[in-house]
């Protein structure tokens, strides 16, 4: 086991307090978040309007301290050990203001939040990236814990390829977020995918998704067995086109590990 050389303390820094509870998520499929690292950069067209960009942008104009370099890389040293001190279990989405595998995510850190996350494991991790490739490198050899799931997002079929780096990691479930979805996905292939995610794109400049799209995947999980989540139709905001599809809401999810 990875032993962290970050403290498990009260200490502030920069002069910000630590929170004594995670931030309540409105993200339909998790109940909190929790930002380890903030800030990121672009990497595939599913980003040209990341909505984490935009709350980045808006927090620093608020004089939020944690986001005084607005959307640049920042290891949130602090917040890493949170979790151990959260007493109720929780569904916990793992940096939704960044990717914990960016490339100037130092290795020693994601250890770090891999060795709490196993720690806390009264809490489900939700872990999410655009970058796989580099989970799948960090992980040769290691077996995730089993509360600990791993997932990439897959926006256009030209990205499928990401689910072949997620097979080959070692974990009890693996997920698919296909938000924004943009196109569809025919090569999108379900083996040893235990969850797949399907959103439409909110905000300023957002991108239609058709229907068809949503349905192809939704019959293809049916029939595989595979828990299918829709998250919503995207729009002006997130919930402007609502989260119904074909008359009912669809909120399939992997067993949690409680």
């Amino acid at each position: 086991m990875y032993v962290p050389n970050i403290a498990h303390s009260a200490r502030t820094l920069n002069g910000i307090s630590r929170e004594d509870e995670m931030a309540r998520s409105s993200i339909e499929w998790t109940e909190e978040t929790w930002n380890p690292v903030t800030g990121c950069s672009q990497v595939s067209p599913g980003c040209d309007n990341c909505y984490a960009e935009r709350l980045a942008h808006r927090l620093q104009a608020m004089g939020n301290p944690r986001y005084e370099n607005a959307f640049e890389l920042t290891l949130q040293l602090d917040k890493v050990t949170d979790p151990l001190s959260w007493k109720k279990p929780r569904v916990v989405f793992v940096n939704s203001m960044s990717d914990l595998f960016h490339p100037d995510v130092p290795d020693d850190f994601i250890w770090s939040v891999f060795d709490v996350m196993e720690q806390a494991d009264i809490h489900t991790f939700q872990v999410l990236t655009k970058r796989p490739q580099r989970a799948c490198d960090l992980f040769d050899g290691y077996t995730l814990p089993n509360n600990v799931w791993i997932g990439t997002s897959i926006e256009l079929d030209s990205y499928t390829f990401r689910a072949n780096y997620l097979r080959k990691i070692d974990a009890k479930i693996r997920f698919l977020s296909c938000e924004p979805l943009l196109g569809p996905l025919p090569s999108l292939d379900l083996t040893d995918l235990s969850w797949i995610i399907v959103g439409g794109e909110s905000g300023p400049g957002h991108r239609p998704m058709d229907a068809e799209w949503v349905r192809d995947i939704r019959d293809r999980t049916r029939a595989e067995g595979v828990p299918f989540f829709f998250k919503q139709w995207g729009g002006r905001t997130p919930k402007a086109g609502g989260r119904d599809l074909d008359g009912r809401t669809w909120e399939g999810m992997p067993e949690l590990h409680r």
